[in-house]
């Protein structure tokens, strides 16, 4: 199984909650599914923000060589499931993919893009305890 974690500009959230769930996975022993994070409107090749990397850092996990990709038609069609940071980015692949593939995370993660390290500490909580709590729903197979 592939997941996509999907936000805005891949260089904040999608990259937080692929790391985190990397761990929660690697932590579980689970081997068989593999995740990947791109942004709707990423600028391609962008650096993870600085605070992102910080916050991670807290939960033992290391995203500071991530380098953000835009969604191309490509990666829809290699994603099993795609988690979403919000509605709105959910209500964008909508168009692309079936709903039944799609899974807004926590019912949306705010955008700390340009907020303090505490801010950023904040959102990866939130995308740590949403992961948890939406682990079967993530993981579950959806129909093709």
């Amino acid at each position: 199984m592939k997941i996509l974690f999907v936000c805005t500009g891949n260089t904040c959230r999608s990259p937080m909650a692929e790391g985190i769930f990397k761990k929660i996975l690697a932590d579980k022993g689970i081997t068989d599914i593999e995740c990947s994070s791109a942004g709707i409107f990423a600028m391609t090749g962008d650096e993870v923000t600085p605070n992102s990397v910080k916050a991670c850092e807290r939960f033992g996990v290391d995203i500071s060589t991530h380098r953000a990709r835009r969604i191309t038609e490509y990666i829809l069609d290699e994603a099993d499931k795609f988690v979403c940071m919000t509605q709105e980015h959910a209500a964008s692949l909508s168009m692309f993919v079936p709903q039944e593939k799609i899974v807004v995370l926590g019912g949306g993660i705010p955008d700390p893009f340009g907020g303090d390290l505490e801010t950023y500490i904040r959102c990866a909580n939130m995308i740590k305890n949403a992961l948890l709590l939406q682990f079967d729903d993530i993981t579950a197979v959806s129909g093709k």
